[in-house]
């Protein structure tokens, strides 16, 4: 989900030009007769509201038709708060009503969140998740699995592996629940403990770790010899210049070829796709934004920063490669900069704004869909790699990665 500048909803009101009086001279007999035509309109007008509305007010025909009859929303209110056998919080039916509204859209993408999710959200846009154990989970095969375990935090460290069912909290059965819920119940004031039960291989394990707060850069550079291995693991504010500073040192380092790794990148900003992008693209067209309630956007790389444009790159996705990760993979595969290699990507290829609403809540809403500079669809499409090589859950768990090892060898 890749964040841009929120818009706060302001209501507009009417202003009226302050006349100076002093300077009007009306004479008598006319402001009688204004007044009583006056008197006389508005009590006409009163009696005829609903067909003078639309020509007194600029309402166009389009939000005429955007109104939704809400009456029979009121009429199952009414229902409930007569027969219920019990007490009604209205501000949680508000809620509910919300999220319901948003949720009937159809679009996994498009959310209301209250304030607690809404800070939540804005926290973990910027890798800040707090305390915890320092693992990454998503839906695999009906299960929420370990994707990744973060270098130098407690999962890790613990003997928790990628691949490995998240099935026990703290003795509660969280199988059944999604990625979010379950996050929110590992995470924790620093220096608690939480306990984790998993399924390996059929049986059950648990781990027993002490929180502590998340070290969780999202890029990091390796070498070997003079190849650079860049890992992204999400596209925050300041990825673009964490990585843009690693590649000034390439130079002196000899570095005569880039590995980035956008494997398990969910993605982040778009702005930091175009900082990063710009490292290999000088000034070209790198995403295409369209939407049905604007005309063709293209978005444009920086100038004169392209330093790794001659170098040769490789770039490592898999099926969990999602959003911005995906437009910069795309936009690289297109101007043939780079070869991917590895698994077809998730394919996110929709781009939410975010809405500010009263009492610090949020609507992240799907405004526009994405396409790569040559005009090739991401969204449920995804970027199918150059070189296809697999890398299994047992793979990883026994220290191999065939990706990488392809990686090296071109």
């Amino acid at each position: 989900m890749e964040k841009v500048k929120k818009r706060k909803s302001t209501s507009k009101k009417k202003t009226r030009e302050n006349q100076n009086w002093n300077e009007k001279k009306v004479f008598l007999s006319t402001t009688i007769i204004i007044s009583a035509f006056t008197l006389f309109f508005g009590f006409f007008a009163g009696l005829n509201w609903d067909k003078f509305e639309p020509y007194l007010f600029n309402t166009s025909s389009s939000q005429q038709k955007n109104d939704i009859d809400w009456s029979s929303l009121n009429v199952l209110y009414n229902k409930l708060s007569r027969e219920y056998d019990g007490e009604i919080d209205q501000d949680k039916l508000i809620e509910g009503a919300k999220k319901g509204l948003t949720a009937a859209i159809g679009d996994v993408y498009t959310v209301y969140m209250d304030a607690e999710e809404a800070a939540e959200f804005e926290a973990e846009l910027h890798g800040d998740v707090g305390a915890g154990i320092g693992v990454e989970m998503a839906l695999r095969e009906g299960y929420i699995k370990v994707v990744r375990t973060l270098p130098d935090n407690p999962a890790r460290k613990a003997g928790i592996l990628a691949g490995d069912i998240i099935y026990k909290v703290d003795g509660e059965e969280v199988y059944n629940l999604s990625a979010d819920e379950i996050a929110s119940k590992i995470r924790g004031e620093k220096g608690t403990k939480v306990t984790i039960s998993i399924v390996r291989d059929g049986e059950e394990k648990e781990f027993t770790m002490v929180r502590e707060i998340i070290n969780n850069v999202s890029a990091y550079v390796d070498y070997d010899g003079k190849t650079a291995i860049i890992t992204v693991t999400r596209f925050d504010t300041d990825t673009g210049t964490i990585v843009q500073n690693f590649a000034k040192e390439f130079a002196d380092k000899k570095i005569n070829k880039v590995i980035l790794d956008l494997r398990n990148n969910g993605g982040g900003y778009v702005d930091a796709a175009k900082d990063l992008l710009s490292l290999w693209i000088d000034g070209e067209k790198i995403l295409i934004q369209k939407s049905i309630h604007s005309s063709d956007v293209d978005t444009l790389s920086f100038h004169n920063k392209a330093i790794l444009k001659d170098i040769k790159t490789v770039v490592l996705v898999n099926d969990t490669t999602a959003s911005a990760s995906e437009i910069v993979a795309g936009a690289l595969k297109d101007y043939k900069l780079a070869t991917i290699l590895g698994t077809k990507t998730y394919g996110k290829g929709v781009m939410q704004t975010l809405l500010e609403l009263p009492n610090n809540t949020l609507l992240k809403v799907t405004t526009a869909h994405w396409y790569t500079p040559l005009g090739n669809s991401i969204n449920n499409t995804g970027i199918t790699p150059d070189i296809e090589v697999e890398n299994t859950y047992d793979d990883i768990n026994h220290g191999r990665d065939p990706q990488m090892d392809a990686a090296k060898k071109l």
